[in-house]
């Protein structure tokens, strides 16, 4: 039969992250398309400019929880799908923007991020329940070399455009986000759907198979089938009536708030910030012109790339919980020393602080940027998972949307120096964060995460 036919693993775990690629393209388009999108419109009003940029982030904070809650009815799989073809009309629609029309492209922008957000929400939660135990923070982590991958896609293809005049450039660097929807999309058709939500909704049987084309051995297979039935029965009376409430009921909160705050933190530490204006943070710093500093996104994009290569080759040697702690206190100083230095040294080289945003960003990708959203998609239950991990995504979006469109409001009401400041404190408080608030959880089964939760939640309670 077609559908008995094995599907390569490798295949699997390929597309099964490339949902990706949508997020991280979208994520680095608008740093290159954003300087022509303001010459060609003559805008100035720093408000308009954090809207546009960060139109998609807000669609995202409603694109995530949606699609949390509708995967767990129709699967992360048909999602997946939804999200794909919502991507690419947006996109497209967003390629013909009226001149002048910023409302319609704020507009648009924020529909296109229902697709991103749910792409954010969706890929982990399928990875994680798709990889065995012993190898999930890395495959896991191949959603972030996915990201990065989309990111510096944009870059490079904003740098190659920047000959086309300004009226076209933009157009065409937002539109070309629609090959990739399109790749995703024939690419996810051929894809099984998650084990996990095949049990759940009493398929076993077709979960065996799926579990055949990544697991090594029908003994390995029917103990994570058997573990798996196990967690659901447990979980199906409450699963019934699992509400907004229930994830913060005392058996579950723990995780929850662990999971949830860690993706929250994320976005607040300031990140997307670099990767949304780091051509406009050069010109400021140096006086030079934000379309010819293109090629400083190549480079971050770039760092982003072999810094999610280097987390998939460490991810299983050390501790989630040593790699965030080290890279929000690296990623803290990073940001607070260029304001110290301003304080100490007269006429102090602009290009320093740029220097510090490389060094951010090298940690900031093998650490902060993988390591939440594996922890998003290993630390909720199964009865709250499609609604934690949907909460977890809405959150990180709060953040990043937040980012998007207060940055260029206060880097125009205060040095560079000391905005970034900020966003360092805000680092060394997750790192505080980590440390009293979130478990360890390399290695554990995702049911084994889940008892250990809900004995500490009960053990508080």
């Amino acid at each position: 039969m077609a559908q008995e036919k094995k599907i390569s693993s490798k295949y699997i775990y390929f597309f099964g992250s490339f949902g990706g690629i949508l997020f991280g393209y979208d994520i680095g388009v608008m740093t290159g398309a954003l300087p022509f999108l303001k010459n060609d419109w003559s805008l100035t009003n720093a408000s308009v400019i954090g809207w546009i940029t960060s139109a998609v982030m807000f669609g995202a904070i409603f694109g995530g929880s949606v699609a949390g809650q509708l995967s767990d009815k129709f699967g992360r799989k048909k999602m997946i799908l939804v999200s794909a073809v919502i991507f690419a009309i947006f996109s497209l629609l967003s390629m013909i923007s009226p001149n002048n029309g910023a409302l319609y492209l704020i507009i648009i922008r924020i529909l296109l991020g229902l697709a991103v957000g749910a792409a954010s929400a969706l890929v982990p939660a399928y990875m994680s329940e798709m990889a065995p135990a012993n190898a999930r923070g890395s495959l896991s982590g191949l959603n972030q070399t996915m990201i990065t991958s989309g990111m510096l896609l944009s870059y490079i293809m904003d740098f190659l455009l920047k000959g086309l005049p300004e009226a076209w450039g933009w157009r065409v660097m937002l539109g070309c986000a629609a090959i990739p929807a399109v790749i995703l999309f024939l690419g996810v058709l051929k894809l099984p759907e998650s084990p996990r939500f095949l049990i759940k909704n009493g398929q076993p049987d077709e979960a065996r198979q799926v579990l055949s084309y990544i697991r090594k051995d029908d003994s390995e297979i029917e103990a994570e089938i058997k573990g798996i039935e196990i967690a659901f029965t447990k979980e199906t009376k409450v699963a019934e009536k699992t509400a907004w409430a229930t994830l913060f009921s005392g058996k579950y909160r723990y995780l929850v708030i662990a999971g949830v705050g860690v993706a929250t933190f994320q976005q607040f530490q300031g990140a997307n910030a670099i990767f949304y204006y780091i051509p406009l943070i050069v010109a400021k710093a140096t006086g030079n012109s934000a379309s010819s500093a293109l090629l400083w996104p190549v480079i971050q994009g770039v760092i982003l790339v072999l810094g999610s290569l280097l987390y998939i080759v460490i991810a299983e040697k050390f501790k989630r919980r040593t790699l965030l702690m080290l890279g929000g206190t690296v990623m803290g100083l990073s940001f607070i020393l260029p304001s110290l230095l301003n304080l100490m040294i007269a006429n102090m080289n602009p290009i320093t602080i740029v220097v510090f945003l490389c060094i951010y960003v090298a940690f900031y990708s093998f650490t902060w940027a993988p390591l939440t959203w594996v922890i998003v998609g290993e630390m909720f239950p199964l009865a709250v998972r499609g609604r934690a991990s949907g909460l977890a995504s809405s959150m990180n979006w709060v953040g990043s949307w937040a980012v998007g469109l207060v940055f260029p409001i206060m880097t125009a009401a205060m040095a560079q120096e000391a905005v970034f400041a900020i966003f360092g404190v805000i680092c060394l408080a997750g790192v505080l964060f980590v440390h009293y608030c979130v478990p360890e959880t390399q290695g554990h089964t995702l049911e084994e995460i889940e008892e250990a939760g809900m004995n500490h939640g009960k053990n508080k309670d």
